[in-house]
């Protein structure tokens, strides 16, 4: 599962991993715990290229309610092509989600509560979770979108923490990830693989990420 996560990093530095990505001017300011329901960087196969913010908790195109969007703020990648809610996005509506590191909680040991640890690639850059989105119509006609982040088997580093782990796309993958093609599970196989051990880093971050309200630096410093 991934429930929070980080786009610290500001236009120059995401820009500098994404120059092919059109991003609006004043439209980003760190962000140190960002929760379900919030707004997230996101860039869809749209074929623009260029970064918008949708509603974190994907709401299918045919849905009543869109409070069905608080439980798919994650989606598996094994079973994206057998779920009414996610394969259709998987074929039609793909997307990037902007990051530069993500949280997991986990118990030690004599300790009563979880503890918050922080994720982050080793050399501190901004990355991509892979994504689906939807635009849901409401009865007076306004639109929602929205976009979830798609989970994977972890790696050896997450996986003393959490069972799953989000998927981070590869540079290389960009293209295929965001191609307007319509695709199906077996073509997109090479984006789901393992993130690699060797550029994932991780440390213990205080309490104050449990809060959603509480967004700034503090939340990722190391203690």
């Amino acid at each position: 599962m991934c429930g929070r996560f980080t786009l610290s990093a500001n236009s120059d530095a995401i820009q500098s991993v994404f120059p092919w990505l059109t991003i609006p001017a004043e439209s980003l300011s760190p962000r140190y715990n960002i929760a379900p329901s919030q707004a997230i960087a996101v860039v869809p196969n749209d074929g623009k290229q260029t970064l918008d913010f949708f509603k974190w908790g994907l709401i299918p195109s045919w849905a009543k309610d869109p409070k069905i969007g608080n439980r798919m703020i994650n989606a598996r990648s094994e079973t994206l092509h057998e779920k009414p809610s996610f394969k259709s996005g998987l074929k039609y509506h793909r997307c990037l989600i902007l990051a530069d590191g993500f949280y997991e909680w986990s118990k030690k040991a004599n300790e009563p509560k979880k503890t918050p640890f922080y994720f982050y690639k080793k050399d501190r850059q901004p990355f991509a979770f892979a994504g689906l989105w939807e635009t849901w119509l409401s009865p007076d006609g306004s639109e929602i979108k929205s976009a979830t982040i798609i989970t994977s088997e972890p790696n050896e580093i997450v996986k003393p923490f959490h069972n799953r782990m989000p998927v981070i796309v590869k540079p290389e993958l960009y293209s295929l990830w965001l191609s307007q093609d319509q695709k199906n599970q077996k073509e997109l196989k090479s984006i789901f693989e393992t993130f690699p051990n060797d550029l994932l880093a991780v440390h213990e971050v205080s309490t104050l990420v449990n809060n959603p309200s509480i967004d700034k630096p503090d939340c990722i410093v190391n203690i």
